[in-house]
């Protein structure tokens, strides 16, 4: 090959390359981007998201109805969620694996969704118990450490690489926050005193850390495990831990409740929200991310505003549809640039293996009671 021809080679290659990043080209990915608002799928996650959102509120009325009631006890509030989980999903998890297969995953992943369930329990616990001490405002700001807290999780354990849109949408998103703390402050609407402020500032940090890792964890494990599994199982140890964390911490404040029909209707209804709330979550962590999880739930604030204006006749504040509109602005622009996807391979379950394994062990025992049968009966 002559020099002319490798240098008109190059030349052509070059080329291509230039033209492959041309602003026509970069405009194009750019709409493509924004296509994806316009989604089913992208549909989906930002419902959801919010439906977890309206979850969130619904379980914060349901505890301010059940404080009235004396009933101040979030272990066993826990408890009854996780006994309700795991009577749900682990029939359908040994349906799908079999007797042996479910008894197989509980001796090889038993100590993974311990840790997850301790983690899970005592970031419930702390969250209820930070309203005893501290005042609301300060439960707001410092929830909002959980969301910059998944996000660092997300990067240093899920090796996900996020674009510098998705950042800029974090920042919008804990602005409608900071917007909402500015406009409760102008109002005076933090009346609730703060008693001992400083040991509730420590639950409320505790509460928002032991959140943002069970929700990093929790999505490791949806993505590698069967959603059945991992719900059915989280049920199962928070049921054990609750139940241990409930004889040891919670006896007294149980024995001075005094039941009727209302409080245990309310109850149910807690529970059920909670449900609904630990079935939706894992899914989204699929569709979307913990981080995205984390930035819907900050428009309950609003939701909790709108059940207080016409449950309690509150006003509506001047700044809160400011915040919630910021918010909801966040996260569209979180998802115009997709973030990279955590490395992480899906274990390939024998569930069905299993189960055929089962059939065949059943059909040998059969056709060996029939053959025995038969040598008796010629005998």
């Amino acid at each position: 090959m002559s020099k002319e021809e490798v240098n008109i080679e190059l030349s052509n290659s070059n080329t291509e390359n230039v033209t492959s990043t041309t602003p026509d080209s970069t405009k194009k990915r750019w709409k493509d981007h924004f296509s994806y608002l316009f989604s089913v799928e992208f549909i989906i996650i930002l419902l959801l998201g919010q439906f977890l959102s309206f979850c969130i509120t619904c379980t914060i009325v349901t505890s301010g109805k059940l404080a009235e009631y004396n009933l101040i006890a979030p272990t066993f509030q826990s408890l009854l969620t996780y006994i309700a989980l795991f009577l749900i999903y682990t029939p359908i998890n040994i349906y799908k694996k079999g007797f042996r297969g479910y008894l197989e995953m509980l001796k090889t992943r038993w100590w993974k969704y311990l840790i997850l369930s301790i983690i899970d329990v005592e970031g419930n616990y702390f969250s209820v118990k930070a309203y005893a001490y501290t005042s609301l405002l300060s439960i707001m700001l410092l929830d909002a450490w959980s969301t910059p807290c998944v996000v660092i999780l997300s990067i240093i354990f899920l090796k996900i690489r996020f674009h510098w849109s998705q950042y800029l949408a974090v920042l919008i998103c804990l602005g409608g926050i900071a917007v909402i703390i500015v406009s409760d402050f102008l109002e005076g609407k933090d009346l609730h005193s703060a008693t001992r402020p400083v040991l509730g500032d420590i639950f409320c940090l505790l509460s928002a850390t032991f959140y943002a890792i069970s929700n990093v964890t929790e999505e490791y494990f949806v993505r590698k495990r069967p959603l059945y599994e991992v719900i059915g199982q989280l049920g199962f140890y928070g049921s054990i831990v609750s139940a241990i964390q409930l004889a040891a911490l919670e006896r007294t404040e149980l024995a001075g409740v005094i039941w009727n029909g209302e409080l245990v209707g309310i109850l149910i209804a807690y529970t059920i929200v909670m449900i609904l709330f630990y079935t939706g979550a894992p899914i989204l962590f699929r569709l979307s991310s913990a981080a995205f999880f984390n930035l819907s739930l900050l428009t309950s604030d609003f939701y909790s505003l709108t059940f207080a204006i016409y449950l309690f006749h509150e006003k509506m504040y001047r700044l809160y549809p400011v915040a919630y509109v910021g918010t909801m602005l966040g996260l569209i622009i979180y998802h115009i640039y997709p973030a990279t996807k955590p490395k992480i391979n899906e274990d390939k379950d024998n569930d069905e293996q299993n189960k055929e394994e089962v059939k065949e062990e059943v059909k040998g025992e059969t056709k060996g009671e029939a053959r025995d049968k038969s040598v008796e009966t010629a005998v």
